[in-house]
């Protein structure tokens, strides 16, 4: 018998806005050690730039503050998008008030971490986005 490509589908492809070459790191390596790929960008305007594109992301991560374009700005594009308005949108960021979080929400985001975050609960976070897509 052949192999079963439906046993091994394409990793999904999560798009990571975020500022911080750390972060950066640390998500590039927490989610490719799982089963994702990542694209990885600096600044909320390149982030925008892949997002107007057709690359199949089926998550985006964002920080709230960075250059260019702030991730409610990124957000906000992703939502006016046909192609995109559906995408999971998981907010990680240091700016963890209740007001931050709320404007989130009502700008369309799926989800919202505050940093430090435990790699454990994020993974999880996203497993469960990813479920519900």
């Amino acid at each position: 018998m052949g192999q079963n490509s439906q046993l091994h589908p394409p990793a999904p492809c999560i798009l990571v806005a975020d500022d911080e070459p750390h972060v950066r790191r640390i998500l590039s390596a927490l989610l490719e050690a799982s089963v994702y790929d990542v694209e990885l960008v600096s600044d909320g305007l390149t982030a925008i730039d892949r997002i107007d594109g057709d690359a199949p992301f089926g998550l985006v991560i964002l920080d709230l503050l960075m250059p260019g374009a702030t991730g409610l700005e990124v957000l906000d594009r992703i939502r006016q998008l046909d192609h995109r308005r559906d995408i999971p949108v998981l907010i990680l960021t240091a700016k963890g008030q209740d007001a931050d979080r709320d404007e989130a929400y009502a700008r369309g985001a799926s989800d919202f971490i505050t940093k430090p975050f435990s790699p454990k609960k994020l993974l999880g976070r996203i497993d469960e986005l990813f479920q519900h897509a």
